[in-house]
């Protein structure tokens, strides 16, 4: 059974620049499912009683859509049609959302499979790696444990990035904004587009 979809008492409008809706129109179509998943993030506001559930609804769009835009070298698949792994490291906050959010999709003739695992030693066979604010408080993991090559990392904290993460989706004042490290991403021979750059902030460390 799916989760009820957010009622419109959970979203207030952002402040906007003036424009700001008919500028989306000369954007390519490529980019526009990312704009959207970036524009919720803005718009957010879940109520007290369903913050968790809605949050993470909005964190499983955002790793289905950054499989759109990373580039992984050949080397990271088995074969030309094996899938996309979304492993989630930790107590998975995500429910049935992130199940649902790549459920019959597919990118560049790829399917997804989520996986639970429990350190990062096992996550070296996944291509995008969500670290749970759980598993990432208790100190227990160590992304040096991953090999050098092609797991994208995702996190939620604010020390992720300083602590070798490539994506932080960090959550504040209720709306979920977007940091990546391009540095960390690019010693892990994985390639993001300038697309996805454009709408982030950039940390490097």
């Amino acid at each position: 059974m799916r989760e009820r979809l957010p009622s419109r008492s959970a979203f207030t409008s952002p402040d906007l620049p003036s424009g700001f809706f008919s500028s989306l129109l000369g954007l390519k179509p490529s980019i526009l499912p990312l704009v959207f998943i970036l524009l919720m993030g803005v718009m957010w506001r879940a109520r007290a009683a369903e913050t968790g559930i809605e949050e993470y609804q909005v964190k499983a769009a955002f790793l289905f859509n950054f499989a759109k835009f990373v580039e992984w070298p050949a080397q990271a698949f088995q074969s030309a049609d094996s899938p996309i792994a979304i492993c989630v490291l930790g107590p998975n906050p995500f429910g049935s959302s992130l199940d649902q959010a790549v459920e019959g999709k597919v990118v560049g003739n790829r399917k997804f499979v989520v996986r639970d695992v429990r350190d990062a030693q096992q996550a070296n066979d996944c291509h995008i790696l969500f670290v749970s604010a759980a598993a990432w408080t208790r100190s227990q993991v160590r992304l040096g444990d991953i090999k050098q090559c092609c797991v994208l990392t995702v996190g939620e904290e604010d020390s992720f990035i300083a602590g070798g993460g490539m994506i932080d989706l960090k959550l504040e004042n209720a709306r979920v904004r977007v940091e990546i490290n391009p540095d960390a991403a690019e010693r892990a021979r994985l390639r993001i587009s300038s697309k996805l750059l454009s709408l982030a902030e950039i940390r490097r460390n």
